[in-house]
């Protein structure tokens, strides 16, 4: 059993990373702003990337300051595009996203190396996780879940957009950008929407999901990143099926907590 201990890290990893982001994906999906998370992803990452080709490298708890810098910028500039451009807001995090995207393109063009940084941008590698990214986005899974249970009102106002850039900040120096747009999204969009279920049963749904994946990625020497995504989406689709058909067998099964979306 020695040999396996080393996955005691990234499966704690998943867990904290579906804990933190899942009850976000739920205000993510409530503001219409799903696509903002994507931008506000793609520039922490630029932000890793210009901490490791602009020295200094400093880190805090795991992720580069520069990081955190570049996703505070980025939220900034997504509540000023819903505030004053509200009538063309996807448009405008598309670009967003799309000129984040390119300057990390640019950066990283002068490395032979350069392909390899970007992949471990956008597909992260959480197998080789660190102690202290893990326990950063424990703490702020903690506070995440306080804050929404005793301040309903601050994670629905203003102070949403700086936790939540703080929040990506970590989880994509921990897995990337494709797991955490997937974690955000996929199981509050299908747990969530579609069935009523609320924030707890989803992340447990996502949990679920991401050891599969690291299970996989392990036996079959496949990247984690990717794995996460397709077995968070084919985990979220089971449970969705299973759900239902509880509820066709028991039809007053989903009534309450649905309307109560806990």
């Amino acid at each position: 059993m020695t040999e396996y201990e080393w996955l005691l890290l990234p499966a704690a990893g998943s867990a904290m990373l579906c804990l933190l982001l899942v009850p976000l994906g739920y205000q993510v999906i409530a503001r219409g702003v799903i696509f903002a998370d994507l931008a506000i992803a793609q520039w922490a990452a630029l932000g890793t990337l210009a901490g490791v080709y602009f020295p200094p490298n400093h880190t805090l708890a795991g992720a580069p300051v520069s990081s955190l810098m570049f996703a505070l910028l980025a939220a900034v500039v997504v509540h000023l595009i819903f505030r004053r451009l509200a009538q063309a807001k996807e448009a405008w995090i598309g670009i967003l996203y799309v000129v984040g995207a390119s300057f990390a393109v640019l950066l990283v063009s002068g490395d032979p190396h350069g392909a390899q940084a970007l992949q471990r941008a956008a597909s992260g590698d959480l197998l080789w996780a660190s102690w202290p990214a893990v326990l950063a986005v424990g703490m702020l899974s903690a506070l995440v879940w306080l804050l929404s249970l005793w301040r309903t009102a601050w994670m629905t106002g203003a102070v949403f957009m700086p936790v939540f850039a703080v929040a990506v900040t970590y989880s994509v120096s921990l897995a990337g950008i494709y797991v955490v747009f997937a974690t955000l999204i996929m199981t509050p969009l299908i747990l969530g929407s579609l069935v009523g279920k609320g924030p707890f049963l989803a992340a447990c749904c996502g949990i679920a999901g991401h050891l599969c994946a690291v299970v996989v990625s392990v036996m079959f020497d496949v990247p984690v990143g990717p794995a996460i995504v397709v077995a968070s989406l084919a985990m979220s689709l089971l449970w969705l099926f299973v759900l239902r058909g509880l509820a066709a067998q028991n039809p007053g099964a989903l009534g309450p907590e649905a309307g109560r979306g806990q």
